[in-house]
């Protein structure tokens, strides 16, 4: 069983990076799954045995994966709101999340939702009320403050690009 919790932590995390609680889970679902007559004693087992094998190759550090993520969430036009309760979500502590969102930029963030969603100084049709207000909605739903969902859509083009240029990640 040992083998096989090396095997497929070795498997999971070279398809993709994994916090300590999602790595956990899998192994011990698919565990379950493989020995039908496992206890819940070795299931413990097997799933420490995957936790110690990944954090000894260097694979498994969810400070790395928090940092990781908050930077391509920034990029990809995500609020710091929202990277927060998604890397919970996946069960990284709370003081390894504080200080991975210590970096990010929610100013950038939103000037790159913006780009991405067409809105505010990237935008193609003209601006009317219902346009701003589903705008304003959009950057709300994305955990953006009202005041800074307001300066992106008042700025010009070139301030916009020139704020992604600025603070490259």
């Amino acid at each position: 069983m040992l083998a096989w919790a090396r095997n497929s932590t070795l498997y999971r995390l070279s398809r993709r990076m994994m916090t300590q609680r999602e790595l956990t889970d899998a192994v011990r679902r698919k565990a379950k799954q493989k020995f039908e007559d496992i206890s819940e004693v070795q299931l413990e087992a097997v799933a420490t045995a995957a936790i110690e094998f990944g954090q000894q190759i260097g694979a498994l550090d969810d400070r790395a994966y928090a940092h990781t993520k908050v930077r391509s969430s920034v990029r990809g036009g995500r609020s710091k709101r929202m990277i927060g309760r998604k890397l919970q979500e996946k069960g990284v502590q709370q003081e390894i999340v504080v200080e991975a969102l210590e970096g990010a930029d929610d100013f950038r963030a939103a000037v790159a939702y913006a780009r991405k969603r067409g809105f505010g100084p990237f935008r193609r049709a003209p601006m009317d009320e219902k346009r701003l207000v589903r705008e304003l909605s959009s950057f709300a739903r994305n955990g953006f403050s009202l005041e800074l969902g307001r300066r992106i859509l008042d700025m010009e083009l070139t301030e916009a690009e020139d704020a992604l240029a600025a603070h490259p990640l």
